[in-house]
């Protein structure tokens, strides 16, 4: 998540290496963490058809220049729009945006990603819905859309509600950051590659002239190792995770982990409880439906439903919670949001519904998503 200050030419915001059999994508805003722009999105729109009609492309490799594969979509460009007047702006990106992730989510081809840093946001749209999503120790990842006033997109209800047990709440709901070894143990990553490795790695797979992915894992396969989580991992607390997360409401999340704290002082249940408490509570109501219903819907269905749910929180008409965590965290940076509606209890269940129901302008239209033969990656690529 990062502000649009100096950038390179548009030509330039996604890099093409042509090596061989592959073709490698680099996001080139190091800068601004490789934060995504539209023009970024339709470009890599236009590579991804190219490559997939070219029988001389075997795969795709996607990295990010600098220390971020891809810190998620620019919602600094999009809060301007909104603030002059013009919300349908941002529902456009939103809408390239989502039919990229689709497009990934169902590519023909082997897509490995180069997790070599920050992944956030609109940058885990680019790559976990991908066939092959490689961490490394210097990888972070991260859904921080609560604190922001948002809601974890990019198709994150599908993948999400995909995690162990009750993880995908977890991560969803407090943002909480994700380390390589985290990511490799819940499956975001299908592999751990040392970032030592990985220039070996990226000069093995150009040279591959298949697109089988039994082919292509027992490449990256070669150069991983199993990593050992740290001894304060979050994921060693599945038990506790699953214990409170699986509650019905945010409300008794909270809850339950008040309940746990009171029975053992514990400092990382603790902080667990802080962050849901600073986060936007309307954010965090449409995020904790959101992966539930993800949980029994396809990816496609998710991405529809996301789209009406973010052109929503563009309106601003049931609450303007995410232009406020925009001017709170990227702008003014005081760290200190006035969420409006203040409190969970305020919250209505109608006004939850509202974000869940197509919007009510009669210009807007539903997120059309292209016709796809394949079925999603994500969902036959848990290693």
């Amino acid at each position: 998540m990062a502000s649009s200050n100096s950038s390179p030419p548009k030509e330039d915001q996604v890099l093409v290496e042509e090596k061989l059999f592959a073709r490698t994508l680099i996001f080139n805003r190091p800068k601004q963490l490789n934060a995504l722009l539209y023009e970024m999105i339709t470009r890599m729109l236009e590579l991804f058809y190219a490559y997939e009609n070219d029988s001389r492309v075997k795969l795709a490799i996607v990295k990010g220049k600098g220390r971020a594969f891809c810190a998620g979509g620019d919602v600094a460009a999009v809060v301007r729009d909104i603030n002059g007047g013009n919300w349908k702006l941002g529902a456009e990106f939103f809408r390239k945006e989502f039919t990229l992730n689709y497009l990934i989510a169902t590519y023909s081809k082997p897509q490995v990603s180069i997790l070599n840093g920050i992944v956030m946001g609109g940058g885990a749209g680019t790559s976990i819905h991908g066939r092959f999503r490689v961490a490394t120790e210097n990888s972070v990842f991260a859904m921080p859309e609560t604190a922001l006033g948002l809601f974890p997109d990019v198709g994150a209800s599908y993948f999400l509600s995909r995690l162990p047990g009750f993880f995908g709440e977890y991560v969803g709901l407090t943002g909480s950051r994700l380390d390589g070894a985290e990511m490799l143990a819940c499956n975001l990553a299908t592999h751990f590659v040392p970032s030592r490795r990985l220039s070996l790695l990226e000069e093995a797979l150009c040279k591959v002239d298949s697109s089988d992915p039994t082919v292509i894992s027992k490449i990256i396969d070669s150069y991983s190792q199993k990593p050992h989580l740290k001894p304060k991992s979050a994921y060693l607390r599945l038990e506790v995770i699953d214990k409170c997360f699986s509650r019905r409401t945010v409300e008794d999340i909270i809850s339950a982990l008040e309940s746990e704290a009171a029975n053992r002082p514990d400092d990382w249940i603790s902080a667990t409880i802080q962050t849901l408490k600073k986060a936007s509570p309307m954010s965090l109501k449409i995020s904790l439906r959101s992966i539930r219903e993800g949980r029994l819907q396809g990816v496609g269905q998710c991405l529809i439903r996301e789209y009406r749910m973010v052109c929503h929180v563009l309106r601003g008409q049931v609450s303007k919670d995410f232009v406020e965590g925009c001017r709170a965290i990227l702008v003014d940076k005081d760290k200190n949001p006035k969420w409006e509606p203040s409190k969970l209890e305020l919250i209505s269940e109608d006004m939850v519904d509202r974000y869940f129901s197509k919007v009510d302008d009669k210009e807007w239209e539903e997120l059309k998503l292209p016709a796809r033969s394949n079925l999603p990656v994500y969902a036959i690529s848990k290693l």
